[in-house]
């Protein structure tokens, strides 16, 4: 049986520079979606038309439409994030940017507040009750405590 304190050797390899590697900030020209966050967003010909058996189109037409398909998908996609691509990376920066500022110097410093003011009523509520319903309870204990139920049969 292998013990469970062996060391084994892991290599990682860094895309760019150490810095960049610290903070995330890596770029593949041939991954582009490395997480796969846009899967459901792949659309292919085969996706959208489907001729079924008994129903099929002239096989000139079906070629073009493939085509015709893919090229207008292609550069309708390639002409508007040359137009609007760079704008929107610029507002996305900058929501992000908002939104990690928003998170670290707000609502995580609330948060924490609200945490030790918590802290602070649950133990005012925990003396409360100790206090005032500890002693309740006891007696109201002790009074049905000294209740014996016996049964008989006949």
């Amino acid at each position: 049986m292998a013990s469970t304190d062996e060391l084994h050797e892991v290599q990682v390899d860094i895309k760019g520079n150490e810095n960049e590697a610290q903070h995330g900030h890596q770029m593949s020209m041939r991954d582009r979606d490395p997480a796969a966050m846009n899967d459901h967003v792949k659309v292919f010909f085969q996706d959208v038309f489907a001729e079924p058996d008994g129903s099929h189109s002239i096989d000139g037409v079906w070629r073009t439409s493939f085509k015709a398909f893919v090229n207008t998908k292609y550069w309708c996609y390639r002409i508007i994030t040359a137009i609007l691509g760079i704008p929107t990376a610029v507002l996305c920066g900058i929501y992000f940017a908002c939104l990690s500022f928003d998170y670290i110097w707000c609502i995580m410093p609330c948060l924490r507040a609200y945490i030790i003011e918590l802290q602070c009523l649950g133990k005012i509520f925990g003396l409360c009750i100790r206090t005032f319903f500890d002693p309740f309870f006891e007696s109201v204990g002790k009074v049905f405590g000294g209740i014996k139920i016996s049964s008989q049969t006949v």
